[in-house]
This record gives C-alpha cells, sequence and structure tokens, in this order.
C-alpha cells in the first residue's frame, strides 16, 4: 500500500518514459480488455440512460408534435424551456451529479480490471461495481467536484490552462482507483504532481490516441467508438505503472480481504 509520501517520492524519481513503448504496450493490453472496455461503455449508457430521457424525450416530443402540425414555431422551445419548473431543473441538476459520479466510479473499476488482465488474473463482471459504494462514492462525488472547480475557470481563462490541468485531472480517477485509502486531497496533490511530471508523454499519448479513435469511429459511422473509446485510458494506466507501480503483495491480501467481504 502506498502512502502519499511513498508515492510522491517515486514520482519524483521517476525516469524518462518511451513513447513508442507505452503506445505499442497500450495496444497490447487492449487486445486483451477490449470485452471489457465494450461493457464500460454499455454500463455506462445505461446509468447515463434516465438522464438522457428525461432532457430530450420532451424535446423529441415537441419536435415530433410540430412536424405532424406542419407548423414550425421559433419560439416554441423558448416557450418549453421557459416555462420548466425549478423543480424540474433542480432533479435534472442532481441527476447530473449522482449519475456523474456513478459513472466515475465505473472509471475507477475499470482501471482495477485492466490491472487485474495486465497480470492475468481473473476478472468478473461484478469488478466494475467494485467502487460503487458508498463510502467510494462520496469520495468520487468530492473528486468530480474538484474536477468542475478546476476545469470550468481553466476554461474561462481562454482555456490556455485547461491544456495544461485537463493532464492533472485525467489522473484523479487512476490515482483512486489504485489509492482508494487515501484522502481527496492526496488523490489531487498526486495526480496533480504526476500529472505535471509527465504531462508532455501523457498529452502526446491521448491526442494520438484519441485521433486514431477518432478516425476509426467515423470509418465505422461511430460505432468503432464503443469498442475503441476505453483504449484511451489504457495509455495513462501504463504510465501510472511505470513511474509508481503496484505492490504485488499487499494488492493480493487486499484482494483476499475483498473476497471475505
Amino acid at each position: 500500500m502506498n502512502t502519499i509520501t511513498s508515492l510522491l517520492e517515486k514520482i519524483n524519481n521517476a525516469k524518462q518514459l518511451d513513447f513508442g513503448s507505452i503506445f505499442s504496450e497500450a495496444i497490447e493490453l487492449y487486445k486483451k480488455t477490449w470485452v471489457q472496455g465494450f461493457l464500460l461503455q454499455i454500463f455506462t449508457m445505461v446509468v447515463m440512460l434516465p438522464l438522457i430521457i428525461v432532457l430530450y424525450v420532451p424535446l423529441i416530443g415537441l419536435m415530433v408534435a410540430q412536424q405532424e402540425s406542419g407548423y414550425n414555431d421559433q419560439e416554441a422551445l423558448s416557450t418549453f424551456l421557459g416555462g420548466m419548473s425549478v423543480l424540474y431543473i433542480l432533479f435534472v441538476v442532481i441527476g447530473i451529479f449522482v449519475l456523474g459520479t456513478i459513472s466515475l466510479t465505473l472509471q475507477a473499476s475499470f482501471f482495477r480490471i485492466i490491472k487485474r488482465m495486465d497480470y492475468n488474473e481473473v476478472v468478473n463482471t461484478t469488478d466494475f461495481f467494485h467502487f460503487v459504494k458508498g463510502k467510494y462514492l462520496s469520495k468520487a462525488f468530492v473528486l468530480m467536484l474538484v474536477s468542475i472547480g478546476i476545469v470550468i475557470p481553466s476554461a474561462l481563462l481562454c482555456y490556455l490552462p485547461l491544456i495544461y490541468t485537463m493532464v492533472p485531472v485525467s489522473y484523479f480517477m487512476l490515482v483512486f482507483a489504485f489509492n482508494p485509502e487515501f484522502g481527496t486531497g492526496d488523490v489531487v496533490k498526486a495526480s496533480f504532481k504526476l500529472g505535471t511530471k509527465k504531462w508532455g508523454i501523457t498529452i502526446a499519448l491521448f491526442l494520438v490516441s484519441y485521433l486514431c479513435v477518432f478516425v476509426i469511429s467515423m470509418i465505422t459511422c461511430g460505432l468503432g467508438s464503443l469498442f475503441l473509446q476505453a483504449f484511451l485510458w489504457h495509455p495513462a494506466y501504463l504510465i501510472y505503472k511505470k513511474v509508481v507501480g503496484f505492490n504485488e503483495t499487499t494488492d493480493a491480501i487486499e484482494e483476499i480481504g475483498t473476497a471475505v467481504e
């Protein structure tokens, strides 16, 4: 088990990483995890489905009604949005935070699954919900609020700070996944330390990975994104693995403890 001090020390002493090596390893690792990556997208869609229904079904109904009547009222949308009650808007906002938190815990669980498959361990479908528990959900919720509190001001400042902060923020769930005992402040501190130390290779790997996923998704009319979207997390996992590493003995003991629970 890492302490925040030992983790920061490992990051400080990290050696330079090779772009080509990590990208190649990410592809090989993805060959093992692509099914689980697909399931992650399905589970995420299922989690977000209630919010999609609440947000878009009324709008779709409005457009269908206009098409059937043959009358296109330009002010109908404004009237519809203006007629929304405060209770409805509050419900939507709460739904966004709650379902967003669950999605983040699914992402953290997926990092854990990647690690297990990387070490040729057995993976079950229930592993996707490892962090969907009260003690983890509250921490993921706070991390989501911290992310919003960092990203929105960064975007408002002409987007330039966002280019820097998006890398450390992207490590929040990764650091949390392998150090769930850390406090929120420690997760943020470790993520910014790792993101700053390996900012260049992280952003380069993400851009190349995203470009590959985007091109293939366009070729397959979007269908490929269901299978390839999870690939974007593999390079970050490998960077963490090479910089921080895993205490395999401790992890094995923790897995036994989890099984007993």
